[in-house]
C-alpha cells in the first residue's frame, strides 16, 4: 500500500521510533503516545483490520506482546496495562492498517479512560444466551 503511513514507517520511508522487527511484525513507539511507552505493534504486511488476518499473522503479532508487555513493565513500571484494537472507522480507527496499542497505564488519573458502560436492561441473561447461539452457529 503505497498510501499507507505504517506500510512508509516499514519500508523507511517514513522515521519512526523502531522498537522490534522480524519478518512478520514491526513495533514503534506512538507518536501521540497516550501514557508513557505507548507502542504499537502491526504485522509486516498491509491488512486493514483484524478480520483480514490470517492465524498465522494473528500468531505472529501476539506472539511477541508478553515479551513487548514485559519490557514495558520492567522499563516503565506501569500498575496495569491496556491492550487496544479499534476496527473500522465506527469503532474508532483512524489508520486502515491493523495496529495492536500496548498502552501502560499508571493510575487512574494517568489520561486515559478505557471503561464503557451497557444497560443491564438492555442485555438480560436470555438476550446474551440468544446472541451466544447465533454467533457459535458461525464458529
Amino acid at each position: 500500500m503505497t498510501e499507507c503511513i505504517f506500510c512508509k514507517l516499514i519500508s523507511g520511508d517514513i522515521p519512526s521510533t523502531k522498537l522490534y522487527e522480524d519478518e512478520h511484525v514491526f513495533v514503534f513507539m506512538d507518536i501521540m503516545p497516550l501514557t508513557k511507552g505507548h507502542i504499537l505493534v502491526i504485522p509486516k504486511s498491509h491488512k486493514e483490520s483484524v478480520y483480514d488476518l490470517s492465524e498465522d499473522e494473528a500468531a505472529n503479532l501476539f506472539r511477541v506482546v508478553p515479551k513487548l508487555a514485559t519490557a514495558l513493565k520492567e522499563t516503565f513500571h506501569p500498575a496495569g496495562m491496556n491492550l487496544l484494537n479499534n476496527n473500522g472507522a465506527p469503532a474508532g480507527q483512524s489508520v486502515f492498517h491493523f495496529h495492536l496499542h500496548l498502552i501502560p497505564r499508571y493510575d487512574e488519573t494517568d489520561g486515559f479512560k478505557a471503561t464503557w458502560r451497557t444497560k443491564e436492561k438492555d442485555y438480560p441473561l436470555e438476550k446474551i444466551q440468544e446472541l451466544a447461539q447465533q454467533l457459535s452457529e458461525k464458529l
